[in-house]
């Protein structure tokens, strides 16, 4: 049911394993919204790179996957490898590499495809650079304890013999390098609503957010 409704822009970020992206995709369900997982944009990139034998450092080489990216790249079978993962944030770094997906992103929340009125966009910088204007904006977190078992749980469970403390080492050098890059780095937007997933399901968690994201974009008056 969309009927005459305005249009409602959630953005969502967090640092890796927060548990932003499975929160993003029920809540987009939930309010009828489209979906857009940014992470993946960059993590595409990464692979194009990784996968061409070339230095995801490199500016050039990262600036041209990026403008040369297609909508199948985004369904690669590479896009979740730890590799992968650590080169998305190499890139992500890049203010070329940004500037070049940036419209996309933008595009996709003031006309989302399919007819849907409205979007969730999940990332590192929606709230801050991409969407700063959003009708409502979550920042999600969790310990990077409990973040590094998420991350490890997914990599077992697919085979990978990476061990916990490897996943944690990771994921503390990620956090550093998203937090402390020039260009949109991750941080909190002043106007975004904090929420801990440290000790919360995912059902506690959509919950939550869904009640916030109903007061302030959709409750009448």
């Amino acid at each position: 049911m969309t009927g005459d409704r305005k249009a409602v822009v959630v953005a969502i970020d967090g640092p890796a394993a927060s548990g932003k992206g499975t929160l993003s995709r029920e809540l987009a369900a939930r309010f009828n919204l489209a979906h857009l997982d940014t992470g993946s944009l960059y993590r595409a990139v990464a692979a194009k790179v990784l996968a061409a034998g070339q230095d995801p450092k490199d500016p050039i080489a990262a600036e041209a996957a990026a403008r040369g990216l297609q909508s199948s790249d985004l369904q690669r079978s590479d896009l979740r490898t730890p590799e992968t993962a650590q080169a998305s944030s190499i890139v992500a770094g890049q203010a070329k590499v940004r500037a070049a997906l940036l419209d996309y992103q933008r595009r996709f929340a003031a006309r989302a495809p399919g007819g849907v009125v409205g979007a969730v966009l999940d990332g590192r910088d929606i709230g801050t650079v991409v969407c700063p204007d959003a009708d409502v904006k979550l920042f999600v977190t969790a310990s990077k304890e409990t973040r590094a078992l998420r991350r490890h749980k997914e990599l077992v469970e697919r085979g990978d013999k990476a061990t916990y403390d490897e996943v944690l080492e990771a994921m503390i050098a990620r956090d550093r390098r998203d937090s402390e890059r020039a260009t949109a780095p991750l941080e909190q937007a002043d106007d975004a609503h904090l929420l801990d997933t440290s000790e919360l399901g995912i059902e506690q968690a959509v919950a939550q957010a869904a009640a916030i994201i109903q007061r302030q974009a959709f409750s009448e008056g």
